[in-house]
């Protein structure tokens, strides 16, 4: 499974004629590349995948993906799904 996930850009610069950004992911910064989203802003928030903005999302919205998401990681330490070896198929 593949996944998308939210971040605020803090920087916007070009690199071998790309648009990039400096994406912060709650204190931990990547790299990615804006191409995708040509209108897109420092302090606005952009879905991530691989390296790539996929589309942009209203802060509002990267809240409540990013609470989606911790609260799907906390079910999966609950059921002690990563400490049983369970995959998903």
């Amino acid at each position: 499974m593949c996944l998308g996930v939210p971040g605020k850009i803090v920087e916007i610069y070009e690199a071998n004629g790309l648009k990039m950004g400096k994406i912060d992911f709650g204190g931990v910064s990547r790299e990615a590349c804006l191409e995708y989203v040509p209108d897109a802003q420092i302090g606005e928030y952009a879905v991530i995948h691989v390296g790539f903005a996929i589309s942009q999302l209203s802060e509002e919205e990267a809240q409540e993906t990013l609470a989606l998401l911790r609260e799907i990681a906390n079910v999966e330490e609950e059921l002690g799904i990563e400490e049983a070896g369970i995959e998903d198929t």
